[in-house]
């Protein structure tokens, strides 16, 4: 019998699981929920499941940052009159060249999160994968919020886009952030790559305005 595309969707979120977050990188105290790796897992149930997701975004400049919003179509390749519409995932950014794309990423990130109900979480914590447990946890006083892994690497990039001299900047990659930006390069390509690029903005800028030391 043929499936409706609400049926399919319904399968799809019933094989996809869930989504192991990253590895904690040292300065950050939270564990990453990784764009390429919701996409991997949403894509690969929406594919089996023969459906297709289109995004379209809308951006808002703000005074000092701009918002992104995300509005996710995904289509029965089986019937091309058929689609769901997933709105409403936004997600803030910078207001330099890395903001929009950053504010894309996350907005589409959240829209798969939401169009599947996809479980996240860590081995050892209450979400996928979770182990039972025979005592009842005592409260940490560490919250897993999604959102944090941006709150942070934001203010690393700004400490660098703040930095005066060509020495602070480097200070920070090499001392004060030194193992967020080694463990990122072995673990987290994509959040290297933008930190790294801010970096390298910032070199050029300040070496150019002829400080050296």
């Amino acid at each position: 019998m043929k499936l409706n595309i609400y049926q399919k969707l319904h399968k799809a979120a019933c094989e996809a699981g869930g989504v192991a977050k990253g590895k904690k990188v040292p300065g950050m105290h939270f564990n990453p929920l990784q764009h390429d790796e919701v996409q991997k897992v949403a894509m690969e149930s929406l594919l089996n499941n023969g459906l297709y997701p289109v995004c379209t975004y809308t951006n808002y400049v703000k005074e000092s940052f701009i918002m992104v919003t995300c509005s996710m179509k995904i289509h029965d390749i089986e019937d091309p009159t058929s689609h769901i519409d997933i709105e409403g995932c936004s997600a803030m950014g910078n207001l330099d060249k890395f903001g929009t794309g950053n504010g894309m990423s996350y907005a589409k990130k959240y829209a798969f999160l939401n169009a599947l109900n996809l479980k996240t979480g860590l081995d050892n914590d209450d979400g996928y994968k979770a182990k039972p447990f025979n005592n009842i946890p005592q409260p940490s006083g560490t919250e897993h919020d999604d959102n944090h892994d941006a709150v942070v690497i934001e203010h690393i990039k700004n400490d660098m886009k703040n930095a005066k001299t060509i020495y602070q900047l480097r200070k920070l990659k090499n001392y004060k952030y030194k193992d967020a930006f080694n463990i990122a390069i072995k673990n987290s390509p994509a959040i290297y790559k933008d930190l790294n690029n801010v970096y390298e903005t910032m070199e050029i800028q300040l070496n150019t305005q002829g400080v050296t030391q």
